[in-house]
């Protein structure tokens, strides 16, 4: 059976896979603070329906309470352990929503697939004044296929013994301005990122979706290019693995070998 990924764009995702609807750090603004949307549709109303969501760490473009908000009533929401502490906001959602604080190597299952905590190596706190003992998270999704969802992380060493095999990589490959600092992959270290994962499949995310208010020409290469670049140096360091370019709202369904 396929499993279906859905990009909506920036690091919101929908995993189908064995009946059963996985939505990555959900974001249904056009604007956040400083940061405009300059590119896709917002999600539709049937993606605020899924069997569970994962929030991948406290940073606003990732945990974002209005959207939480929107949600249906009851849904499972998957958070880093101590975020509750840190962003009051959720101790509020969890009055309509499923919260469950993980750690890394914890298991949950929802339906038909298991949702597995993974490190991340990225600043997790909830910025700028936010408790700094909140680790950032991966995910994997495991049903069918095995799912990896990044969330923001850099390389590091242990990546993929704590990933362990997974058939689909969902890897972040830029961001929301003009440069990216430490704790985030740039295109040609989400390259070498599946060079060590080794999938069958991969789909770039967090990237040419919002940017900065009053900077439309600062850098206009950083907000366009980060996808064509994953592709091209993918072909380069991994040549194997199988790179969907997907574009807002697009979706690609990939087999799985039995």
């Amino acid at each position: 059976m396929p499993v279906e990924i859905t990009w909506w764009g920036h690091a919101t995702v929908t995993i189908r896979d064995s009946g059963t609807t996985v939505l990555t750090d959900p974001l249904f603004t056009r604007r956040l603070a400083h940061l405009r949307r300059r590119r896709g549709a917002l999600p539709p109303p049937g993606a605020h329906r899924p069997d569970v969501a994962v929030i991948s760490h406290l940073h606003a473009d990732h945990l974002h309470l209005r959207s939480l908000a929107r949600l249906a009533p009851g849904t499972p929401l998957l958070v880093p352990r101590g975020a509750r502490r840190a962003v009051p906001g959720l101790r509020r959602l969890a009055r309509r929503l499923e919260v469950c604080e993980v750690a890394e190597g914890d298991r949950v299952g929802v339906g038909g697939v298991s949702v597995r905590a993974v490190p991340a190596a990225h600043d997790g706190r909830r910025l700028p004044f936010g408790p700094g003992r909140v680790p950032a998270l991966g995910y994997v999704v495991e049903g069918e296929a095995r799912t990896y969802y990044a969330g923001d992380t850099d390389l590091f060493d242990t990546m993929a013994r704590e990933t362990g095999p997974v058939d689909m990589a969902l890897l972040p490959v830029g961001g929301w301005g003009p440069g990216l600092g430490h704790g985030h992959l740039n295109a040609e270290r989400a390259a070498e990122a599946l060079a060590r994962l080794r999938p069958r499949d991969a789909v770039p995310v967090h990237y040419g979706t919002y940017w900065p208010l009053g900077m439309t020409c600062v850098r206009p290469h950083e907000f366009h290019a980060p996808g064509d670049e994953f592709v091209r140096q993918a072909a380069r360091l991994a040549p194997e693995v199988r790179v969907h370019r997907l574009g807002h709202g697009e979706s690609v369904r990939a087999e799985v070998a039995g």
